[in-house]
């Protein structure tokens, strides 16, 4: 999931198969549990939005699972986005759209990709700087509509700690790679959401210490 930064050796990284499909070990391991959850709690039909789709095994389950939303993975790096679109061709469905290059750390993109009912962002943020991370939520803000939900998964702080040993450890290394990156505590994240204007923030506990945070875009009164 390269976005304006090099992600660092520690972090989660990917292989690639003969017919350019990407595969992920984090992404094989939640993508069966994220998309269970989504089937729960997004919109039943409208535009969806994924950003930093990373190798493409997120949105073609979730394109799968939920068939009336018409789905548009984004990623900036070009080797990934071939493995969105070989992961695509593969699963050969008509709600899923070519991959398109997105730097979603990037201000302004929301102009461009405005109207939208869901907007997803998987296992980003610890990755990216705090100002970066504003940025996303700030721009995901914008780019829904009314009544548009935000879906964001991922590694945080609790308080300002991590709650394992692991946690804290990967955290740490992140951290010893790039000061400017690493976990983000819920607090800080739910501030900047409420910030730009989210409502209905609410937090769900996810496998392995992750949590999902579900906001919504309001209605006009």
């Amino acid at each position: 999931m390269q976005m304006t930064r090099t992600p660092p050796p520690n972090a989660s990284q990917a292989s690639s198969g003969a017919d350019g499909r990407m595969t992920a070990p984090a992404a094989a391991r939640n993508a069966a549990v994220i998309t269970a959850v989504m089937q729960e709690i997004t919109p039943l039909r409208g535009r969806a939005l994924e950003l930093a789709s990373g190798t493409g095994q997120h949105v073609v389950q979730f394109a799968a699972a939920l068939p009336e939303l018409d789905w548009q993975p984004t990623e900036p790096d070009a080797m990934r986005r071939l493995s969105i679109d070989a992961y695509a061709a593969r699963a050969g469905l008509p709600n899923l759209r070519p991959a398109l290059p997105l730097d979603a750390a990037k201000p302004g993109w929301h102009k461009a990709h405005g109207g939208q009912d869901l907007i997803v962002l998987i296992n980003l943020l610890h990755l990216i700087s705090e100002g970066e991370a504003h940025t996303v939520i700030h721009e995901t803000a914008r780019a829904l509509t009314p009544g548009g939900r935000f879906v964001l998964y991922g590694p945080f702080l609790r308080d300002g700690a991590a709650t394992s040993d692991g946690d804290a450890a990967f955290n740490a290394s992140l951290r010893a790679s790039d000061p400017e990156i690493g976990y983000k505590d819920t607090a800080q994240i739910g501030a900047w959401a409420e910030a730009a204007g989210l409502i209905k923030t609410t937090w769900r506990k996810m496998p392995a210490n992750n949590l999902m945070l579900i906001a919504e875009a309001p209605q006009p009164e």
